[in-house]
């Protein structure tokens, strides 16, 4: 099934169920105003919820209205906790030398994790707002997990069992302060300005055959102002599936429900497939000793991030943002 937030005036939102084409949704009331609160009940009310959505797929929904993306929060819009991971080693290794710090070199057998922010998680069309272009802001396409409760010392086969829903997200990221940060030994803090989130958050289920072995095996698609930055393979550069990430980060303490994992940035061995972030660009812009050609995001740049299925149909709606001046 697939869920959206829709907004109402408070910090989280109204639960909505949305049709499969995305054309219809409905709201959830009388099963659960928020996201939250499935995520606590998942095995009481998830099939509720399921009934409503098939019902909303066959046209038998009483009360359907028209969908719009516009209107939606991130589908979780605080979370308990996010995660990130660094599981693209050709992403990792591109940034180490854009930002031109001393990153560790992934190693093979374990992944690398980091606390990130999930106070505050943007709507798919919410404006990134900034204090100035210097900062040099650059998008991070990527996809994140949102769990249920994990126990602690879970094999990756049974922390996989405990993704509940997928959805995309951009973690915009200012390059300006990232190298600073890093090195004085901490963070990203300051630096990860914002991070937006599809409109919809689907079911494994959802994704068919293309969701195997912890791998959503489909092709990210990046734009930024109507231009072609990557159409990446989400599932090919992919180090450690989710099972691998989730089971890593429970090693020594439980996850609860709501907890966000994200694999960062979408990334491929190959250039021709193009990029899921403005840094990995400019590298291989520079791989001959010229100076790069693509700048990063300035005021009024619109980024759109989308993820379709075998189909042709958009599976999680797309993330269309414009960048602002904060105060404007």
């Amino acid at each position: 099934m697939k869920l959206a937030t829709y907004r109402d005036g408070s910090r989280d939102g109204q639960l909505v169920v949305v049709s499969r084409d995305l054309g219809q949704a409905h709201y959830a009331t009388g099963i659960a105003d928020r996201l939250a609160q499935v995520l606590d009940d998942w095995n009481f009310l998830a099939p509720q919820l399921q009934d409503l959505y098939a019902q909303l797929n066959a046209g038998r929904a009483r009360h359907a209205f028209a969908f719009d993306a516009r209107q939606c929060m991130a589908p979780l819009p605080r979370a308990g906790q996010r995660l990130g991971a660094l599981a693209y080693p050709s992403h990792a290794g591109r940034v180490r030398r854009a930002w031109a710090v001393a990153l560790p070199e992934l190693p093979a057998t374990m992944p690398v994790l980091y606390q990130g922010a999930g106070d505050d998680l943007l709507g798919a069309c919410d404006d990134v707002c900034l204090t100035s272009e210097a900062l040099a802001a650059d998008l991070g396409a990527s996809l994140m997990v949102v769990t249920g409760d994990v126990a602690r010392g879970a094999l990756p086969e049974q922390a996989l069992e405990g993704v509940r829903l997928l959805m995309l997200a951009n973690e915009v990221t200012l390059t300006a302060l990232a190298a600073d940060e890093l090195a004085r030994g901490l963070g990203l803090v300051q630096a990860r300005a914002a991070t937006a989130c599809s409109p919809v958050a689907v079911t494994p289920d959802e994704l068919g055959d293309a969701w195997r072995g912890g791998r959503v095996r489909l092709t990210l698609k990046c734009s930024v102002n109507g231009r072609k930055l990557g159409l990446v393979d989400a599932g090919a550069g992919m180090r450690f599936d989710f099972g691998q990430l989730l089971a890593h980060a429970a090693r020594t303490r439980r996850l609860r429900a709501g907890s966000l994992l994200g694999a960062d940035t979408v990334s491929s061995d190959d250039p021709a497939r193009g990029f899921c972030s403005i840094a990995e660009k400019r590298v291989v812009e520079a791989l001959d000793g010229s100076e790069p050609v693509t700048g990063y995001l300035r005021f009024g740049d619109v980024v759109r991030v989308e993820m379709l299925g075998s189909d042709g149909a958009s599976v999680f709606g797309a993330i269309e943002h414009a960048v602002a001046q904060a105060g404007a």
